[in-house]
């Protein structure tokens, strides 16, 4: 069993209220054509929803070589969020890279790539590692974070 996380919903009222993100930049104002991962509520943009496209670090231990910081898109005003618990549904088929992490905030070798025909079962070999705490799914091509799960 795990649970799925999207970007924090603080970490976004700070992005949309102060008008800037992780790196100090403004945000980039963006109308999505569709297709779009929104990070805000785990699903692909409808054409013509306004977004906000903008620098985010997930958050790792502090000391971690492995923190970094990517682009990802969020509605420019609050959501609902997910729909559910579960993996993202318009998600389901897009191959990932399932980058595993210990409690250090250091990347496991159980991390992978998935094919996007089996994620569920993909997230949970990798979550079978006892040393494993969070799996923080990943743009195959992009490399951008798409969201986070735990145990």
């Amino acid at each position: 069993m795990f649970t799925v996380h999207a970007i924090d919903a603080e970490a976004l009222d700070s992005v949309r209220r102060s008008r800037k993100d992780v790196s100090g930049n403004a945000p980039e104002p963006w109308v999505a054509e569709g297709g779009e991962p929104l990070r805000c509520c785990l699903r692909d943009a409808r054409p013509g929803e306004h977004m906000l496209l903008f620098g985010y670090e997930p958050a790792l231990p502090a000391g971690t070589p492995y923190r970094e910081i990517g682009a990802v898109f969020a509605h420019t005003e609050p959501c609902a969020g997910p729909d559910g618990p579960g993996y993202p549904a318009d998600w389901r088929t897009r191959p990932q890279v399932l980058r595993a992490y210990d409690a250090r905030g250091w990347i496991h070798p159980s991390t992978r790539v998935h094919d996007g025909t089996d994620p569920v079962g993909a997230l949970e070999a990798v979550l079978a590692h006892p040393e494993v705490v969070r799996v923080d799914s990943r743009n195959v091509a992009y490399g951008c974070y798409m969201f986070t799960v735990t145990r």
